[in-house]
């Protein structure tokens, strides 16, 4: 159901504003969109597998780079966002 609201006679542009801002707080409209502005839909089995499978690659390939000395790591073990790759 929409919102309507009209500008009555003599009425400030600020105070019709303030009276549409008011309207909207008061019905809720505010808040479903808002949660609905992140909703996202549940992944079907094929792309759970997918991205899993996606991940398990790329940490394999992480480690792989790693251990030949072609991925620094910091001092708590973790890569560095951006890889930097040592040229010999």
């Amino acid at each position: 159901m929409p919102i309507t609201i009209k500008k009555r006679d003599n009425e400030p542009n600020e105070r019709l504003i303030r009276r549409f801002s008011r309207r909207i707080q008061t019905s809720g409209l505010l808040l479903r969109a808002k949660k609905r502005q992140y909703f996202e839909h549940r992944k079907n089995k094929n792309h759970l597998k997918r991205d899993a499978l996606r991940r398990l690659m790329m940490r394999a390939k992480d480690d792989y780079l790693r251990k030949i000395g072609m991925l620094e790591e910091d001092t708590y073990g973790r890569t560095f966002k951006s890889r930097t790759f040592k040229r010999s």
